[in-house]
């Protein structure tokens, strides 16, 4: 019988996650699971965000349960099982032992993106709310450095990254994955009302495309507070 691949991919917000979370659950033999630790983060923090409660109803608030949800036996005919996580998501504290179970993946974006997109969603931004600095906690827990892929680099080449992480995680590409139905999908978290409009008028990656950034003076140190660690990811990018 051949060994289920379980892939971790950990993103900040406002990134390609949901689009790449997309990809994957368009193969058939894939099941994805949408933000695991996102009800325990809210839970453990207080931290005010549209449909606390139902996100908080919807999920279990034990990490503990979350990792063996992690490991359930797949559905019959499906080999991958595809995790979305958001790293703000996790403690600093956090004992980050269990991700090395996984087949782990960073997705990085430009900081100064991601804060002026995350600003559009919610009026509060601080550098916690961007999971850049636990990128770099989990990259350094980790005792081989997994793929770094930035959001950039992979929206000028979706099909040839998407081809790349098949072959790393030795499974077969499909075409599938490069474009899909627009709208809803019940693994979607109960908060994608909030946050995934853009991603439900898409059907596919959109092309890259330069982007004019401009920042409230409070967004900009934010973004600036992150710099550091993000160009220490950057410098490890997966180059096709």
């Amino acid at each position: 019988m051949t060994a289920p691949v379980r892939v971790a991919m950990w993103s900040g917000p406002r990134n390609l996650s949901t689009a790449m979370m997309r990809a994957w659950e368009n193969r058939e033999d894939c099941v994805v699971v949408d933000e695991p630790l996102y009800a325990a983060y809210l839970a453990r923090t207080g931290v005010e965000h549209p449909g606390r409660d139902a996100v908080i109803a919807s999920q279990p608030v034990d990490v503990a349960q979350v990792v063996r949800d992690l490991h359930a036996p797949l559905p019959e005919g499906v080999r991958i099982h595809y995790a979305k996580h958001m790293t703000h998501h996790l403690a600093e504290g956090d004992d980050l032992s269990w991700t090395s179970d996984f087949r782990n993946v960073l997705l990085i974006r430009d900081p100064a993106e991601v804060v002026a997109s995350y600003v559009r969603s919610r009026e509060a931004c601080e550098p916690g709310d961007i999971g850049v600095h636990p990128q770099l906690r989990l990259l350094n827990a980790w005792t081989e450095t997994p793929p770094v892929i930035d959001a950039g680099d992979f929206l000028r080449n979706p099909e040839g990254y998407l081809r790349w992480l098949c072959d790393w995680l030795g499974v077969d590409f499909s075409d599938r994955m490069l474009s899909w139905p627009a709208g809803p999908r019940d693994s979607d978290g109960v908060w994608a009302p909030y946050w995934y409009d853009a991603v439900w008028r898409s059907t596919g990656f959109e092309p890259w495309r330069p982007r004019t950034v401009s920042l409230s003076a409070h967004d900009a140190a934010v973004a600036g507070a992150c710099q550091a660690a993000y160009d220490e990811l950057h410098a490890l990018r997966l180059r096709l």
